[in-house]
């Protein structure tokens, strides 16, 4: 039973860690599926989860640091609209730019609005987004099996939890059910087509990006109001990068998307449940080498296991509209 509870507690937190990934992945399936290339989804988390708990420690309301999170990422992903589609920028060039913006802006900002080092003040309670109790998870917490797997993995967790896992069926709904998803799906494979159909193509780009800066707002606001107490500098630690490597790992689906996210929470919860604990014939594993082995394993994944990952067509190419 002990066992039993072990692996319980590392899904429960395979769950919790994998939530800022998927809604990353998502984000960068809409932007990508449009023909945008977007690198920057590091920099529009982290801008997101300075915002959302700053706003969250001023005004008292989780609410409002999760909208002024999604407001603030929503205006990062315009800029890179900007930069790539209104003026045919290089899409890399504007990524990365958007990253070290928001990696500096965030620390001088945090130092001068609230004096401690880049950090925004610890959130309380009633400012960040608290676990949901599920009918009936208490009373059978104690019963074998279905009392942890009801009461730890299925209820306990946050709104912004769930919200994330129903983005995955709505993804997919809107990708391929909906006349939105059609046409975005046109515009990353053959813009030119699009645009003689009479459909603007800036237009729809631009639309698919503001759906990436929703949904990066909302995994910065759940790794500094949910995960977290508060913005600490750099907290998103590289979660873009992965969340790009789980979309390429996925092949641009939402269903994939899902479970190479959750593969990737699980490594990432496996080695914070293996640091310090010696292992049969191999013995005590450093920390940094635990710490270290899931970005490990998310080369090896990419480079042996996907087979050939085929990107949309126009991914990474400025439109240029022939006259």
């Amino acid at each position: 039973m002990d066992m039993f509870n072990a692996i319980v507690q590392v899904l429960d937190s395979t769950i919790r860690l994998s939530v800022p990934l998927l809604l990353a992945c998502l984000a960068g399936l809409y932007s990508e599926r449009a023909g945008i290339f977007d690198i920057g989804l590091e920099g529009k988390m982290l801008v997101g989860a300075f915002a959302g708990a700053s706003a969250a420690a001023v005004f008292h309301s989780a609410l409002i640091g999760l909208g002024t999170a999604v407001l603030i990422s929503v205006a990062f992903a315009l800029v890179h609209g900007f930069a790539s589609i209104t003026h045919r920028g290089n899409q890399i060039v504007s990524g990365v730019a958007i990253n070290f913006i928001a990696a500096g802006s965030t620390i001088i900002l945090g130092q001068a609005w609230f004096q401690q080092g880049g950090r925004t003040p610890a959130l309380q309670p009633s400012e960040r987004f608290e676990a949901i109790t599920w009918p009936g998870a208490d009373a059978v917490r104690d019963v074998p099996v279905i009392g942890p797997i009801y009461g730890e993995l299925i209820s306990g967790h946050s709104i912004l939890v769930y919200f994330a896992f129903a983005m995955v069926p709505f993804t997919w709904w809107v990708l391929f059910r909906t006349r939105f998803g059609l046409r975005m799906r046109a515009v990353g494979e053959n813009p030119a087509a699009v645009d003689t159909a009479g459909i603007s193509v800036a237009w729809l780009r631009y639309r698919a990006l503001i759906c990436t800066g929703i949904l990066t707002g909302v995994a910065g606001a759940y790794l500094s109001m949910v995960q977290n107490g508060g913005f600490v500098k750099d907290m998103t630690a590289g979660k873009g990068y992965i969340a790009l490597a789980a979309l390429i790992f996925a092949k641009w689906k939402p269903v994939n998307a899902m479970f190479a996210c959750l593969l990737f929470g699980f490594l990432d919860a496996a080695a914070i449940r293996l640091q310090g604990s010696p292992l049969p014939i191999i013995g005590k594993v450093p920390v940094q080498f635990m710490q270290a082995l899931p970005y490990v394993l998310t080369v090896i994944l990419l480079a042996g296991f996907i087979g050939k990952a085929i990107p949309p067509r126009a991914g990474g190419v400025p439109y240029v509209k022939e006259r």
